[in-house]
């Protein structure tokens, strides 16, 4: 596989390794439910939508789990440069 391709994991670790790596934090959409809400990973250089409410990783794993989630990400784009390319999806059986 190379690191163009699309990864998905429901590891704890290697999301957070990820995602930190990245410049990124764990975050939800404001006012989502009481359940943990909707999960976005937020890159704050990005200009990601300013609904986005920081959250502590527990808070984004205890979510995660509750909603049987996975990552899918990318390492690299196409043309070798650093990707931020990711979604959380439901996990496959």
């Amino acid at each position: 596989m190379s690191e163009t391709e699309s990864k998905q994991t429901t590891d704890h670790d290697e999301i957070r390794n990820w995602v930190e790596e990245n410049g990124g934090k764990p975050a939800k959409v404001e006012g989502t439910g009481d359940g943990g809400g909707l999960l976005r990973i937020e890159f704050p250089d990005a200009g990601d939508d300013e609904s986005l409410e920081e959250i502590s990783w527990d808070e984004f794993f205890e979510t995660f789990e509750e909603n049987d989630l996975a990552l899918v990400y990318q390492e690299e784009t196409e043309g070798g440069g650093e990707s931020r390319f990711s979604k959380l999806v439901s996990r496959e059986d």
